[in-house]
């Protein structure tokens, strides 16, 4: 085969550093926004994004040419410094927790995880971050040692 031919879909779970509330209602569209326009910039898109005051989800279509780790890395680096730049220009105190959470989803499974991230604040007045992100790991079968699960 002369050309290489690449489609995979990955769900990101991320929270803020010791899951902090920094993620105000008045800000998050924009912070969608910004983290839409990295994706767009670096060559991955962005196919749905949401979240509550403490963490975030994102499903994107993965970059053929990036590894996880550093879509991850532009994701996080960017959208934290611009949130310092845009709302904590004093104190500079956003910051994203070290880890993340990264969840294959396949073709058929895209819709189900778009209303899963469209729904946070609903689903989160049941469930806290912890719980869901545990439920995650638990769910794709991933090892944990829950000392080493939050910073």
């Amino acid at each position: 085969m002369g050309s290489s031919y690449h489609h995979s879909y990955t769900h990101f779970v991320f929270s803020t550093k010791h899951r902090k509330p920094f993620i105000e209602p008045d800000y998050e569209k924009r912070l969608w926004s910004y983290i839409s326009g990295i994706g767009k910039n670096n060559g991955y898109q962005i196919v749905s994004i949401g979240g509550v005051e403490d963490h975030l989800h994102i499903l994107l279509s993965m970059s053929a040419t990036k590894s996880i780790s550093k879509t991850i890395q532009e994701i996080k680096g960017n959208s934290s410094k611009w949130m310092n730049d845009t709302f904590y220009k004093v104190d500079r105190r956003f910051k994203w927790q070290k880890g993340y959470g990264s969840f294959f989803v396949g073709k058929a499974g895209v819709d189900n995880v778009r209303k899963y991230i469209r729904k946070q604040r609903e689903h989160h007045k049941k469930m806290t971050f912890k719980e869901e992100f545990k439920w995650f790991l638990d769910y794709y079968e991933i090892e944990y040692d829950e000392r080493y699960l939050w910073d």
